[in-house]
């Protein structure tokens, strides 16, 4: 990799951290080919990005960014992973280190705020923005859902009484 190579991963790396909400610092120890590409299909999926990337490039990256304290946790073969919704690279992160021993968190930053394994994995637990989002339109739908029953039940019962009140002279 030569020097302008170097900046421009730099550069673009740099991009990437001023337009995310969280970053989680990951060990690779050998994954293989298939494996690596499995992880960042996933990650792709969920909206995030995964980068296997130079610690000393990495460090000069996250200078002027909020995740300048995570330099400390770039030691041996890192990536990071991140997303712009503050849960999903967490979320897919915990979720393949459960099934590959050679895949392992190292720990994370969430804005200005680092994160220690036991946080990203607590990250992880949160619903994310899409199913938060269902959520509050549930709550929102429920209210004009119930108020449409009541406003109807009093006329269904009042068919329901004049119906018995026929059904009684008719007998």
């Amino acid at each position: 990799m030569d020097r302008a190579q170097k900046a421009e991963a730099v550069s673009s790396l740099a991009k990437t951290l001023t337009e995310t909400a969280v970053v989680v610092v990951t060990r690779n120890h050998g994954l293989t080919v298939a494996q690596s590409s499995e992880l960042r299909n996933k990650m792709r999926a969920a909206g995030a990005s995964y980068k296997v990337t130079k610690n000393r490039l990495a460090r000069i990256a996250l200078e002027g960014t909020p995740y300048q304290p995570i330099g400390d946790l770039l030691t041996g073969p890192i990536g990071l992973a991140t997303s712009t919704d503050p849960v999903a690279a967490a979320k897919i992160a915990v979720e393949f280190a459960k099934t590959t021993d050679k895949f392992e968190i190292v720990g994370g930053a969430m804005g200005g705020t680092v994160l220690d394994v036991n946080g990203v994995k607590a990250l992880a637990e949160l619903p994310s923005l899409d199913e938060l989002r269902a959520k509050l339109l549930g709550l929102l739908n429920a209210p004009a859902t119930k108020l449409a029953q009541l406003s109807t039940a009093p006329a269904a019962k009042l068919a329901r009484v004049f119906a018995a009140y026929g059904d009684k002279e008719a007998a």
